[in-house]
């Protein structure tokens, strides 16, 4: 059981992932440099959370060239996991992973705060500790997090079940306020039509404590580290 965490330049949650991977399950985590060609022999690969080459032109669209995507890319393809986070979601967008693309935030700033969601689907790797509807609160912090897609493609994920994660309001909350970025059909992750790619822009790793606020993101930990073991 061995997972991957890539390092680019800017990253700033790649230790952070490591950790939550070590609540869950004493796992062998390889820190892998953007500069690699190789993923190491990984059972799953985390595109960690950050400011990817400063989010220069925009967020992963530098990234995206860097010499370790070509070997995420090759994992995929092979049916390997691949988790991306906030930053790396981003990434797995411009990489052409994942469809749609992640754009300003509506608001034109910023955000970083709490939000609430449902999980969508449980039957995949991402998603099986999680209950069926199951509502989970994580933090965002990003100023590149609208979903969008053309209507053909948001009708397409609908149907195929890709939409992995929606904002919804707090429970028993009025809250107009509960999408944080204008994501289009208030899309917080989605997954790939084979189900091992997947990507959301909330922090489960920075979620898996009570002392830090609520430990929810451990569900997504514990999912990955289910599914390679049965690999």
């Amino acid at each position: 059981m061995k997972f991957g965490v890539v390092v680019f330049p800017g990253s700033n949650c790649d230790t952070d992932t490591a950790y939550a991977l070590s609540l869950v399950r004493d796992a062998e985590v390889e820190m892998i440099w953007h500069a690699d060609d190789t993923l190491r022999g990984v059972d799953c690969v985390i595109l960690p959370g950050g400011f990817a080459y400063g989010d220069y032109l925009r967020a992963g669209a530098i990234a995206r060239f860097s010499p370790v995507m070509a070997a995420v890319q090759r994992h995929a393809a092979a049916g390997g996991l691949v988790l991306g986070i906030c930053n790396g979601f981003q990434v797995l967008v411009e990489a052409g992973l994942l469809p749609g693309a992640l754009l300003r935030n509506d608001s034109l700033q910023f955000r970083c705060r709490w939000v609430t969601m449902r999980v969508e689907r449980i039957d995949t790797a991402f998603t099986s500790s999680c209950a069926p509807g199951q509502i989970v609160r994580m933090p965002i912090a990003h100023g590149e997090g609208r979903y969008y897609a053309d209507g053909d493609t948001l009708d397409r994920l609908e149907a195929n079940g890709q939409v992995l994660f929606r904002y919804v309001p707090a429970a028993g909350a009025d809250d107009a306020n509960y999408n944080p970025n204008g994501s289009l059909r208030d899309i917080a992750g989605l997954i790939n039509v084979r189900g091992n790619v997947a990507g959301l822009m909330p922090h489960p790793e920075r979620c898996c404590d009570p002392l830090v606020g609520g430990d929810d993101g451990l569900s997504i930990f514990q999912s990955l580290v289910q599914a390679v073991t049965r690999v």
